[in-house]
């Protein structure tokens, strides 16, 4: 109705919300008159900025109130109220007061340019608060709350080239929500496909997908997609097709009016608020405070903080939803909470995970976790019926638990038996367990009493598999065998087609060539007891072992007598490492593969060192010789330097022995 003047925050920009909101308000109460209406995304940042100010030192006539949709009705009256004379008021909100709310008094808006919205995830089915920037649409909105009753001013902590980058509109909440309801009233229309009706924004095809799922595990779709008779009485209840299935299974087995109460808890904002001893998430505890707390009075529960217009409502709806039952129900205890909340939420059935930490397992495969220790989360079973959705686990914010036998005699349709005998890449050995499975979750975990031991030497394989064959007990004799079959095979020795020996290869024929091998080894500890020599020596004939003992032997003997090993590891070509001496009269560069492929030799020193490296023999006498022995003589003279070693006499052995002296 009045003008509004906009101003782009100059020293905004931080990064942390609470900062510049708070400095913006010390900087509008200096400057400007009139109350504030600060817009920030959650409750969570109203009482950081909350604090931030109650220690800044503001005039007693100042008045700090939130005004959030978690308040109880009292509390976000006292923010709606004007301000008594003589005061101003500075109104910490979220997007609640964006629209229909008065607040008398403000002329100064100041818009942190964030909001929290629901965003459903079709993979996890849940739906979690996302903080995102406001939309152009939405900070408009919320300047005009400046302009009621008088001029105003309207604070952005935004720079303002970054304006125009914002989204024009927020999304339609049909793009962001759970669609459940409305697969669920489109069957009962006898809709089948959702691309037949004329839409503002189409539903996303994934979300109405998953929506059907659910509908159809609840049974309340047939195959087709088709509405069934349970799933007509879940749309005559007019809940979320999850409080309806609930509230009908629940009358099935004596527990409605439970279900009904459990219903309207949920379907109002949580009237417990955490007291001096931390938060309980234990759904129980807001049943029994249903039934049992005497309007206006806590007791019974001291230690939490009541929200009386929150818990008249609910009691409201849960009598309602009870007159509407069509079978008498006793009065369940609220120990079968847990029960209940799982007709809704059999996906969230949750299994306490081994350690100590209060983390979940779900029926649907995600974690779930406590943010702190509480009674509730010593639990082994938990019903959950609210989670942030957060990745890659969720907090627990309600649930109760619930017994074995109770999973057992009510979801034993859901329940699947399950021996499982796999490599635990943790451990490093192979589980052998039989499980009770629900989707996801293993409820009951133990030994499986006398695995069969051909599927423990498969799972020993992939094990294996997983940690390479290094793992397994190799010699250097083993080494140096498959080096020679990796040769003979690479140079085709003998017209043999030996076998393929390669890393890779063995390891994906691993259950062709070691199972046999591996009886009674579950575990990496055990394979230094493996006979791993049988296992590959078993992958060649007796004839292949007798040509590969011909062609590729392990020692040559070299002209001097001495019986020297052949080096297959050290690359394409194997070496031959030999002191020269003993090679004199030589002329041949020694072979091996019926003398098809000769060695590469390491002609060594006196001393053990190479000194020259060569396939070609006769040309190291006929050139190279020469420089090696003008060089080496002066140093090594009582070893034999011919002139011509061609036909000097190999040697091991120096001028003069011991035994030449004797």
């Amino acid at each position: 109705l009045f003008p509004v003047e906009t101003r782009y925050y100059a020293s905004a920009g931080s990064g942390d919300p609470v900062r510049d909101a708070a400095a913006a308000v010390l900087k509008a109460l200096r400057e400007e008159t009139g109350s504030l209406l600060v817009f920030l995304p959650g409750g969570r940042e109203i009482r950081n900025v909350h604090r931030c100010l109650a220690t800044a030192g503001l005039d007693p006539s100042i008045r700090i109130t939130p005004l959030y949709g978690a308040l109880d009705q009292d509390a976000q009256a006292k923010a709606i109220a004007p301000p008594p004379p003589g005061t101003r008021k500075v109104v910490l909100a979220t997007s609640i007061a964006e629209t229909s709310l008065t607040i008398e008094g403000v002329r100064v808006v100041i818009d942190a340019g964030l909001m929290r919205v629901p965003r459903f995830d079709v993979r996890s089915a849940m739906t979690r608060l996302k903080t995102l920037p406001v939309s152009r649409d939405s900070a408009e909105q919320r300047r005009g709350r400046a302009g009621r009753l008088e001029p105003g001013i309207c604070y952005r902590l935004w720079p303002m080239e970054l304006h125009q980058t914002l989204l024009e509109r927020s999304s339609p909440e049909i793009l962001t929500v759970d669609l459940a309801s409305l697969a669920l009233e489109l069957a009962a229309w006898g809709i089948m496909d959702p691309a037949g009706l004329s839409w503002i924004d189409t539903p996303p095809p994934a979300s109405f997908t998953q929506a059907r799922n659910l509908l159809q595990r609840l049974g309340a779709l047939d195959d087709r997609g088709r509405i069934t008779a349970h799933g007509k009485q879940m749309e005559a209840l007019g809940l979320h097709p999850r409080m309806s299935h609930m509230i009908l299974q629940a009358e099935r087995v004596g527990m409605g009016a439970l279900a009904c109460e459990v219903a309207a808890i949920l379907g109002e904002r949580d009237f417990l608020s955490p007291g001096f001893n931390g938060r309980d998430s234990d759904l129980r505890l807001r049943v029994e405070a249903l039934r049992d707390l005497p309007t206006g009075s806590a007791s019974g529960f001291q230690s939490m903080q009541v929200d009386q217009t929150a818990l008249r409502i609910i009691r409201k709806t849960a009598s309602h939803l009870k007159s509407r039952l069509t079978r008498g129900q006793k009065s369940s205890s609220a120990n079968d909470v847990g029960i209940v909340l799982s007709f809704a939420y059999p996906d969230r059935i949750a299994v306490r995970r081994p350690g100590n930490e209060p983390r979940y397992q779900l029926a649907n495969g995600r974690g779930a976790y406590f943010s702190a220790p509480e009674p509730l989360s010593a639990e082994s079973y938990l019903a959950v019926a609210e989670l942030d959705g957060a990745e890659p686990e969720s907090m627990i914010f309600l649930a109760a638990p619930i017994s074995f036998d109770s999973l057992s005699e009510y979801f034993g349709d859901w329940i699947t038996e399950q021996k499982t005998i796999e490599w635990d890449r943790r451990t490093q050995a192979v589980l052998s367990r039989k499980q009770s499975v629900l989707g996801k979750a293993v409820l009951k975990d133990a030994p499986l009493p006398d695995p069969a031991p051909d599927r423990i030497a498969a799972a020993m394989c992939e094990g294996i598999r997983q940690m390479g064959l290094e793992v397994l007990p190799w010699t250097k004799q083993l080494r140096e065998w498959r080096s020679r079959i990796l040769l003979m095979k690479t140079i085709n020795a003998g017209g043999i087609a030996w076998p393929e020996l390669s890393d890779t290869h063995l390891l994906e024929t691993l259950e062709e060539w070691l199972i046999p091998y591996l009886p009674g080894i579950s575990r990496r500890g055990q394979l230094s007891r493996l006979d791993l020599k049988g296992a590959l020596f078993s992958l060649l004939s007796y004839r292949e072992q007798s040509a590969l003992d011909r062609l590729a032997p392990t020692h040559i003997t070299v002209p001097s007598g001495s019986r020297i090993p052949i080096d297959y590891s050290s690359g394409e070509v194997p070496v031959l490492a030999v002191r020269l001496q003993e090679m004199f009269g030589a002329l041949e560069t020694p072979a091996i593969a019926g003398g098809a492929f000769p060695l590469r030799l390491h002609l060594l020193s006196p001393a053990g060192r190479p000194m020259q490296v060569t396939r070609d023999l006769k040309s190291f006498w006929e050139t190279a010789y020469f420089e090696v022995k003008k060089d080496l003589k002066g140093r090594y003279p009582k070893h034999h330097w011919p002139e011509n070693p061609l036909i000097a006499q190999p040697t091991n052995r120096t001028k003069k022995t011991r035994r030449d002296k004797t």
